[in-house]
């Protein structure tokens, strides 16, 4: 399925590592399977979880690395 999100990655070869890393905390939430789940079928509050997890585990992983 194509993706038509209009967001780019900026390093192109973190998608294999972003994609695990979704993976991972659709899992952590209860939501197995979550790659081959159709999304529109599930509630934005899981969607939105999943994304919101996302971004806080990226921020505190930078901050981590900004004070070493």
């Amino acid at each position: 399925m194509p993706n038509n999100s209009s967001n780019k990655l900026v390093v192109p070869e973190a998608r294999q590592a972003l994609n695990q890393l979704k993976t991972e905390i659709a899992s952590e939430l209860g939501l197995s399977n979550y790659e081959s789940i159709d999304k529109g079928n599930l509630t934005s509050r899981q969607n939105g979880s999943v994304g919101g997890s996302i971004t806080k585990r990226l921020v505190e992983t930078a901050q981590r690395n900004l004070s070493k």
